[in-house]
């Protein structure tokens, strides 16, 4: 049998208080069910990255207006002011009045006092100074220096045009594959190559940089003429082997091949586009999706621009007549542009004076018969915007918009 079971208060106290905790606690597990504490014990989820796109500062705009970042670039000497100040008063009077681009000058030397005050003061828009880190305007680490100067000395010798110079092979690397890596001219679109000591005969009277745009034309040349081949005597044997043997997947279905050969490839017949007059997007050079890098680093790793003495201007005419599209090049005509020894100047007296030109038709070089350029027209068949007739019907930009503009006031000084 068994007995009563006593209970003393204390006890009896200690179980009501224990009871009721375990309901209290039944409540609240009722409450916050078990996916809840199994929802609690999974990992915090990471947060989502911010896009790439967030983290970029937005592009710096270079114009209050619609217009790309376009700009004028210059590669100048101190000791050359007074040849800038020739082209920059004649081109600002002849395009640049008129569009306020910015004018950026690059020079592998500090820039002085003297040039910053000259130059800023001749230009509409805003102007930039760049100096050349010393590796922009220096030897590769792959260049035997003892062998280059050899080359140099013979080449001298043999009295080829800039042969024994070494700073002109500086300048000709730095134009083929490294201005376009300043850091400075990251946000930039279109740049247009104006050397110091040129001339500008005729009035420009569209936007060449919103025509282009526009038109999808992504190269830009107003003179085209042979090279000298003893300057160049294997480039094209690379060339040849680096786009059509090595990657020939980079090679444009309708490209400007017959402009640069005569006989299916076997040659390079030397024409060139003169690149001291030079328009371009800057993406064709830094894209690595139209090929060009690569193919300078190629060429730059076999040394040409000094044990040879290759221009930028064959390097850019081979690789974009063969990397873009034949009408993605765009000829700048009629612009009455100079670079001595030649000049180009409209020959059809009616075109040139609805341009104002201020030139010698007699001494135009761009129809000559050795000139290139007839060639790039003939190849590839295009009207030539050779006479008033040609242009009203083909090239109309070209002209004025006030057709019955005054000409009582005619250009026949020429500017200094």
């Amino acid at each position: 049998m068994i007995g009563k079971l006593h209970l003393s208060k204390r006890t009896v106290r200690n179980g009501i208080i224990l009871i009721t905790i375990i309901g209290l606690i039944y409540g609240f597990w009722s409450t916050y069910g078990i996916e809840d504490r199994i929802a609690e014990l999974k990992p915090e989820p990471e947060s989502e990255p911010k896009s790439s796109v967030q983290d970029e500062k937005p592009v710096e705009k270079f114009y209050t207006d619609d217009r790309g970042n376009d700009i004028i670039l210059s590669l100048v000497r101190n000791e050359e002011l007074d040849g800038m100040l020739q082209s920059i008063r004649q081109f600002e009077r002849r395009f640049n009045k008129k569009y306020h681009y910015d004018w950026w000058f690059v020079n592998d030397k500090k820039f002085t006092e003297e040039f910053i005050n000259g130059t800023s003061n001749e230009v509409s828009g805003n102007v930039k100074y760049i100096t050349l880190p010393k590796e922009f305007f220096d030897y590769p680490d792959n260049i035997d220096r003892g062998k280059a100067a050899k080359v140099r000395e013979e080449m001298g010798k043999k009295k080829i045009a800039y042969g024994a110079s070494e700073s002109y092979r500086f300048m000709c690397r730095f134009n083929s594959g490294l201005f376009y890596k300043l850091p400075e001219l990251a946000n930039v679109e279109y740049y247009w190559r104006v050397e110091p000591y040129v001339k500008f005969g005729c009035d420009i009277n569209y936007d060449v940089f919103q025509h282009m745009r526009q038109n999808d034309k992504l190269y830009g040349f107003a003179m085209a003429m042979g090279e000298d081949q003893k300057t160049i005597p294997t480039l094209w044997e690379h060339t040849y082997k680096y786009f059509f043997e090595m990657h020939p997947e980079l090679v444009s279905k309708r490209n400007n091949f017959k402009f640069i050969s005569d006989d299916d490839g076997a040659t390079y017949n030397g024409c060139h586009f003169w690149t001291n007059f030079e328009i371009a997007h800057l993406k064709i050079f830094k894209d690595p999706s139209y090929g060009y890098e690569s193919y300078f680093q190629y060429l730059d790793s076999l040394g040409g621009f000094f044990y040879e003495r290759w221009g930028d201007a064959p390097v850019h005419t081979l690789a974009f007549s063969l990397l873009l599209d034949v009408d993605q090049i765009h000829f700048v005509p009629d612009t009455g542009y100079a670079h001595n020894p030649n000049q180009d100047c409209p020959r059809d007296n009616p075109l040139k004076e609805i341009l104002r030109c201020n030139c010698q038709a007699s001494k135009d070089f761009t129809w000559h018969r050795w000139s290139c350029v007839s060639k790039f027209f003939d190849v590839n068949g295009l009207q030539r915007p050779d006479t008033l007739s040609q242009v009203k019907k083909h090239y109309s930009y070209l002209l004025p918009e006030n057709k019955n503009m005054d000409r009582t006031q005619p250009m026949t000084t020429e500017l200094k």
